[in-house]
């Protein structure tokens, strides 16, 4: 918010005590940092999903990729554990897609409503600043006229001025006394708004992965028949590879 101290016509007398002012700027303050942080979740909320989608999409691209290898129309075996590969990539790609529909439902989307109510309240702002404005310059207005010689036409003119400045008063009080009331019942009101969501990002995050340990359990079953630990795979692999470089083809001049 643009606040405007030093604007030309400014009365003598303190119209908004310094404490209701500072009152008032904590309060925006606390919804301004609030409206940038719901942004910025909304922001990388959609990263997230995006990225999980990505991540999905192509594991699915990988083990279709495989499964298509030549090796598989030459082995059986290996034919057999890729095909229970591309299975379960396409079933964890299953379950991630309905995840971040879940998410975007539970979350993304009340995130972006959430942020489209900050335009009204800035604007509520504004309209207080202006009406602070008007006081101010009117207010000004009546000072003027009060210092002057009490003469005829400087008491109907004081007169006019007072009569001008009672609404606008009465406006920016109104104003002013309603953003004060509601603006920190807005900022506690996010917990009670925003709690049901990140329930239900934790809720879809067990469900996708507990179906993600069945998954991998099965697939693990499937393909893991000599039951070798990582060390042993990673030794047969280094032998393997041992044994390539060895061929007078890729051997070294």
């Amino acid at each position: 918010m643009s606040w405007m101290p030093f604007k030309i016509g400014q009365p003598k007398k303190q119209i908004v005590s310094k404490t209701v002012e500072r009152d008032f700027e904590r309060e925006y303050d606390k919804l301004q940092k609030l409206e940038d942080q719901t942004k910025k979740l909304h922001k990388d909320m959609k990263k997230s999903t995006e990225a999980d989608l990505a991540m999905s999409k192509a594991a699915v691209k990988i083990s279709a990729d495989l499964l298509s290898n030549p090796l598989c129309e030459q082995d059986q075996a290996f034919l057999e554990s890729m095909t229970a590969l591309d299975t379960a990539m396409r079933r964890m790609d299953a379950f991630n897609q309905e995840k971040v529909n879940q998410i975007q439902k539970t979350v993304i989307d009340p995130l972006k409503k959430y942020s489209g109510v900050f335009p009204s309240l800035n604007m509520a702002v504004k309209r207080r600043e202006q009406a602070l404005q008007d006081y101010k310059r009117l207010q000004s207005k009546v000072e003027k006229y009060e210092e002057k010689e009490k003469t005829g036409p400087v008491m109907v003119k004081l007169h006019q001025a007072r009569e001008e400045l009672r609404p606008v008063k009465d406006d920016f009080e109104a104003k002013n006394k309603q953003l004060l009331d509601e603006m920190p019942k807005f900022y506690h009101s996010r917990i009670d708004y925003f709690q049901p969501s990140f329930e239900a990002l934790i809720r879809a995050q067990v469900v996708y992965f507990t179906e993600m340990y069945k998954i991998f359990n099965e697939l693990t079953d499937q393909i893991d028949q000599a039951g070798l630990t990582d060390e042993q795979r990673e030794r047969e692999t280094e032998a393997k590879l041992s044994e390539l470089r060895a061929l007078s083809i890729v051997a070294d001049d």
